[in-house]
């Protein structure tokens, strides 16, 4: 059967903004008995009962956050849904809620929407969390997106950036790199293909980055493995803007400073041979390269012993008084000034 190359496309005017979010929407039920109330009225109702909640929200905007020319709609939604999940698990918290608002201009039909909402059906069922709410409105300017995620924690495992001590161990989740590199190489190929728009790119190589830039997961598994192994880090960060930007922001909130050691940085083998294709420096793109949504924490030393030799967490350095500063130490010793130079959406 030949593929229909005009689908017919249904205008958001025909079913009014009440009738689009009960129409995107009506698919989503709730499982958690925090859950009183979700869509369909003028607020969710929430009970936590003896338990904190823990709220995130994030802004995507078409542009400037994410280019619809080579991200689906579908992973959009689901990308939307993870970014915010991963400032729950930091904080090491389990997300329960989300709502979800969309602006988007007349370009979009209604199955672009219902696209972008299979992706976050899918990002609610596999991390288990509720949609209760949300609004639409419409844009002179693409695709804006705000995604709230709602967790809930003891209050005593709640973990903050301001807690790091001088000696507790640096500790990564994952690999790094990946995504930015991943966005490389998809910007790569849509300037090929604005030259040749006949020419279908063979991504099959980079698979893995593409994934991790269009695709991302939230580290919910490190929270549970983290309460399995009894490890309760002094500090937590989820590294959104770049590695280097991620350790200041503890270094800072903790008044410490850091031995971030070169080698000790993990890097998947992709990684590693894209860098060397595109010329780029497998360090630097760790550092600053952001969108990892891997979980960044410290530790006390004491509990080195529960986590080694774990294939899911890398120890990477250690942190130090604060009037030593935050450096990498290179493979050849030498100690550089770690700076800030990550994912800076205003610029």
């Amino acid at each position: 059967m030949l593929e229909n190359k005009n689908p017919e496309r249904t205008s958001l005017e025909k079913l009014g903004e009440f009738g689009l979010i009960k129409h995107l929407t009506k698919n989503f039920a709730t499982h958690h008995k925090s859950t009183i109330k979700g869509v369909g009225d003028d607020a969710a109702v929430l009970d936590f009962k003896d338990k904190k909640a823990v709220i995130s929200t994030d802004l995507l905007i078409e542009g400037v956050h994410f280019d619809l020319s080579y991200m689906p709609l579908k992973h959009l939604g689901y990308k939307s849904v993870i970014v915010n999940l991963s400032d729950i698990y930091a904080m090491n918290a389990i997300a329960t809620q989300i709502t979800v608002s969309l602006a988007v201009s007349n370009r979009f039909p209604l199955e672009a929407l219902e696209e972008f909402y299979e992706g976050v059906a899918l990002a609610c069922k596999i991390y288990n969390v509720d949609l209760v709410g949300g609004d639409t409105t419409s844009s002179t300017t693409g695709m804006l997106i705000s995604v709230t995620a709602i967790g809930e924690a003891k209050e005593a495992d709640i973990v903050y950036r301001t807690s790091a001590q001088p000696n507790d161990l640096l500790v990564v989740s994952g690999d790094l790199g990946g995504a930015y590199l991943g966005l490389q190489v998809l910007e790569r190929e849509k300037e090929v293909f604005k030259v040749d728009p006949n020419n279908q790119p063979d991504l099959s190589l980079y698979s893995y980055l593409v994934e991790r830039q269009l695709k991302p997961e939230a580290r919910k598994d490190i929270v549970e493995l983290l309460e399995k192994l009894n490890v309760h880090p002094t500090s937590m960060i989820d590294i959104s803007d770049g590695l280097s930007s991620e350790i200041l922001h503890l270094c800072e909130q903790s008044n410490v400073g850091c031995n971030l050691y070169e080698d000790k940085i993990p890097l998947d083998p992709t990684v590693i041979s894209t860098c060397e294709e595109f010329k780029m420096d497998s360090t630097m793109v760790a550092l600053s390269g952001g969108e990892d949504y891997e979980l960044l924490f410290t530790i006390d030393q004491k509990e080195f012993p529960k986590i080694k030799g774990n294939p899911n967490l890398t120890v990477m350095g250690h942190m130090t008084d604060k009037n030593e500063g935050a450096h990498l130490i290179s493979r050849n010793s030498s100690k550089i000034p770690i700076t800030a130079q990550g994912w800076n959406s205003l610029t």
